[in-house]
């Protein structure tokens, strides 16, 4: 098993693939905007308007910072997406954004299913301890001071810094956090 604590502040800036604005990249496994198996992101939406396509893949999006937002996939509107409400999508759907008050912050899962599986969900505030057999595994702390044991060593993440997990075991993680988290497992 290896594992890297990542922090915010060393995330890079990148090009959204539609010019129209910028992503700070987490991780990505693998090469390019077209290539990759799986990417987490953190985006700051200042206006309305399209999303980029990535065609053959899935996209699970959660509001971060802000009001809102609301998603109009291939002509359906989604329901109002609110802090920490995650929502999926494919990749190559057509996806017009709303923003409902302002400027939002969010966070981004896409990753390939015919190269990878993925999970991603949002863990409530407190104490919990967590199983995982993926390949890969990353903790992002959408808060400050999200404390994770994870063989007797102890990191302590800030916010939207992440824990990134590379094991072909069974993982067992214990958290204790004053704001929500997110797992991510990948396989």
């Amino acid at each position: 098993m290896t594992w890297q604590v990542l922090r915010a502040a060393d995330y890079p800036r990148m090009p959204w693939k539609n010019g129209a604005g910028t992503t700070l990249e987490i991780l990505r496994d693998g090469a390019g905007l077209e290539a990759f198996n799986w990417r987490l992101s953190i985006a700051d939406v200042t206006q309305a308007g399209p999303f980029s396509a990535f065609t053959g893949y899935q996209r699970i999006i959660t509001v971060l910072e802000g009001e809102g937002m609301q998603l109009q996939v291939d002509g359906a509107l989604s329901r109002p997406l609110r802090a920490l409400d995650a929502f999926a999508f494919a990749g190559d759907s057509q996806v017009q954004c709303s923003l409902l008050g302002g400027a939002i912050r969010d966070f981004n899962l896409i990753y390939a299913p015919d190269r990878c599986r993925a999970r991603l969900q949002w863990m409530v505030a407190g104490e919990s301890a967590v199983f995982s057999s993926a390949a890969t595994v990353v903790v992002f702390s959408a808060g400050e001071a999200l404390r994770v044991e994870l063989n007797g060593e102890v990191v302590v993440l800030g916010q939207y810094d992440c824990l990134h997990i590379s094991s072909s075991q069974l993982q067992t993680l214990r958290c204790k956090a004053a704001h929500p988290y997110c797992l991510v497992e990948l396989l």
